[in-house]
C-alpha cells in the first residue's frame, strides 16, 4: 500500500475468517492486511506484483463478477496479475486443492487461518514469489485464458457437451487434446500461419518415467495457467506433450515454457516411484528457412526436445 509492506488481499464477507486472517497476518513481518468484500472490488482495483490474493471459496459472486464461482476467479487472474493466488477453504475438503490448482491458483489454505500455516504456503520470511519475466507472447494484453475443450465442445442448439466429440478428440486423463486431434490442428495452424505470414511455434514437453493421473491434472492445470485461448494444448504420449502457439516466435514460447516449468518445480511435482518431474522442452518456431512443411516443425521441436532430455531437462531452442 506505499509504506513498504507487501500487501495480502482478502477477499471475503465473513466476519470469522476475516477475524482470523487479521490475526494471522499482524504476526506476519513485513505484510499487511487488506480487506475486500467482493470480487468486482478486487478487479476495481487490481493487485500489483508481489501481492497475494486469498479468496474465500464460500464468497457469493455478484453480477458482472469475472465468473460464476471462486474458482473462474482465478481462471480470469491467471496471467492478468503477476501475484500468487490462494483460495480459502473448509476444513476437510479434498476437492478443493486440484480444483483450485487446476484454474491456475498457487494453492489453498483451510480455515481459520494460522499464522503457521501461511509462513507455510507463503514461504517463511521468504515474500512473494518474484514476477517471472514478463517477455512478449506477441499477443494482445486482453486475450482470454485458454479453457479447456469440453468447454468448447458443446452442441449450438442445446448447449450441452457433446459428449461423442470429447472423447474422440480429448485426452481422458487431462482434458487437452489428444493425438490424433493434434495431426491435423498441426496442419491447420501451419496452413494458416503460411497463409498470413505469421509465426508459429511448435513445443514438445516432457519427462522421464510415469505419473499419475493426478499428477498429469495438475500439469494440465499448469498448462492452461500460462496460455492463452488461441494456444492448442494436447497430450502426445505417457509422457509428453504438444502444444501449438499460434502468432508466437521462439522468445515467446521459450517465456510460456519457462512459465510451466518454474511452476511445476514449485510445486514439487512427483512421477509414479517419488522422483522429482524433470521437464524437458524443445521448441521450433517457423517462419523459418529449413521449415517448408508441417513435418518439418514438429521434428525440430522433437529433436530439440530429445536434445534438452539428454542435457538432463531445460529449454532447448531449434535453431
Amino acid at each position: 500500500m506505499g509504506d513498504g509492506l507487501r500487501t495480502i488481499r482478502v477477499v471475503t464477507t465473513d466476519e470469522a475468517l476475516l477475524a482470523s486472517a487479521r490475526g494471522a497476518i499482524q504476526e506476519l513481518e513485513g505484510w499487511e492486511l487488506d480487506a475486500i468484500d467482493s470480487v468486482e472490488n478486487l478487479l476495481s482495483r487490481p493487485p500489483v506484483p508481489g501481492d497475494v490474493i486469498l479468496l474465500d471459496v464460500r464468497l457469493t459472486i455478484g453480477e458482472g463478477a469475472a465468473g460464476d464461482n471462486v474458482y473462474e476467479v482465478c481462471r480470469t487472474l491467471t496471467g492478468r496479475v503477476k501475484c500468487r493466488t490462494f483460495v480459502v477453504s473448509s476444513h476437510g475438503n479434498q476437492l478443493s486443492e486440484p480444483i483450485a490448482h487446476f484454474c491456475g491458483a498457487t494453492g489453498v489454505f483451510q480455515r481459520p487461518l494460522t499464522r503457521s500455516a501461511l509462513e507455510k504456503g507463503l514461504g517463511a520470511n521468504s515474500g512473494p514469489r518474484p514476477a517471472l519475466p514478463s517477455e512478449s507472447r506477441e499477443a494482445d494484453e486482453d486475450e482470454h485464458a485458454f479453457v479447456l475443450p469440453e468447454a468448447l465442445l458443446t452442441d449450438l442448439v442445446t448447449g450441452e457437451s457433446d459428449r461423442g466429440l470429447i472423447a474422440a478428440v480429448c485426452d481422458s486423463a487431462t482434458g487437452l487434446f489428444n493425438y490424433a486431434f493434434l495431426n491435423y490442428k498441426l496442419d491447420e495452424e501451419f496452413k494458416r500461419a503460411r497463409r498470413f505470414e505469421q509465426p508459429l511455434s511448435c513445443v514438445m514437453l516432457g519427462f522421464e518415467g510415469q505419473a499419475s493421473d493426478e499428477i498429469l491434472r495438475e500439469l494440465a492445470g499448469i498448462f492452461l495457467a500460462a496460455s492463452r485461448d488461441t494456444d492448442v494444448l494436447g497430450r502426445f504420449d505417457e509422457s509428453s506433450f504438444l502444444f501449438l502457439l499460434p502468432n508466437t516466435g521462439p522468445d515467446g514460447a521459450r517465456a510460456m515454457a519457462e512459465r510451466v516449468g518454474a511452476t511445476a518445480e514449485e510445486r514439487g511435482l512427483k512421477d509414479l516411484v517419488g522422483d522429482s518431474l524433470a521437464l524437458s522442452v524443445g521448441i521450433s518456431s517457423c517462419p523459418h528457412p529449413e521449415i517448408r512443411r508441417r513435418e518439418d516443425l514438429y521434428q525440430r521441436a522433437r529433436q530439440a526436445f530429445f536434445s534438452a532430455r539428454a542435457e538432463g531437462g531445460g529449454v532447448v531452442l531449434g535453431v
